[in-house]
């Protein structure tokens, strides 16, 4: 092949994967158009604070580091959110108007996260599988929680910041007078919420079965009553009858007649 052939096809070649680079290059920084991103010490920091945003962005790029998500009107964090953020270790969601938190809302980076802010929202509960394996510092402070087991079973599990501790507050609870006061308060004073959730399951067992028992003790009444009615009046019926002495008298007295 000539020299001049040889020359062309790499120089197309080397374009070529030159642009192939770019694109790649592109694909992976893509900035989402409501957000600002930036770099900061060699980290991808993508800033989408006060953009009216009403769900998390499905476009971030690929190797941020710190995502700030502040003071939208995101409602939901869905299953798999972040899946293809496996280098973020800054998470800023407070608030927001969060109220549901899916079971898998954090997988694939719970275990990369170093901060996560969900304070200044409006959630009341999160399912147990949420959190799991989630190793950063988390802010919980000023959401309407209410207090029961699995709150209670979510918060011994986690690392949450020292700061704000003390303004994560029962909004409502299972009992009605740990309302208002703050979680780690009356965790630390030796409630224990499984137990009384516990025990109002077995007496919520008990209501039903002494229930499905007077049904029963209602209906054998009720039964044995009714055949006590037809039973007098059977016998009423048969008193009724004509004996069979009378019969027999008649019967003779035709026969004499004849």
């Amino acid at each position: 092949m000539p020299r001049k052939a040889v020359s062309a096809a790499a120089s197309v070649l080397v374009r070529g994967s030159y642009l192939v680079m770019v694109l790649l290059a592109g694909l992976v920084s893509a900035c989402p158009k409501s957000c600002h991103c930036s770099e900061k010490n060699g980290m991808m920091v993508v800033q989408c604070i006060s953009r009216n945003l009403e769900k998390i962005p499905s476009d971030l790029p690929r190797d941020t580091v710190s995502l700030l998500l502040g003071s939208n009107r995101i409602t939901k964090i869905p299953n798999q959110a972040f899946k293809d953020l496996h280098r973020l270790q800054e998470l800023d969601l407070s608030r927001n108007a969060i109220e549901a938190v899916d079971a898998g809302a954090f997988l694939g980076v719970s275990e990369g996260l170093r901060m996560l802010d969900l304070s200044n929202n409006r959630i009341r509960s999160v399912p147990k599988e949420a959190f799991a394996r989630l190793r950063a510092k988390i802010r919980l402070s000023n959401n309407p929680w209410h207090c029961e087991c699995t709150l209670q079973e979510v918060l011994r599990e986690l690392r949450l910041d020292p700061e704000t501790v003390g303004e994560v507050s029962c909004h409502t609870s299972v009992q009605e007078e740990y309302a208002g006061k703050p979680v780690i308060q009356v965790l630390d004073s030796g409630i224990n919420f499984c137990n009384f959730h516990h025990r109002t399951t077995d007496v919520a067992m008990f209501v039903t079965m002494f229930g499905w028992f007077a049904m029963v003790i209602a209906y054998v009444i009720y039964y044995v009553r009714h055949n006590q009615e037809d039973a007098r009046r059977h016998l009423e019926y048969l008193k009724s009858l004509p004996s069979s002495s009378h019969i027999s008298k008649d019967f003779d007295t035709i026969s004499t007649v004849l």
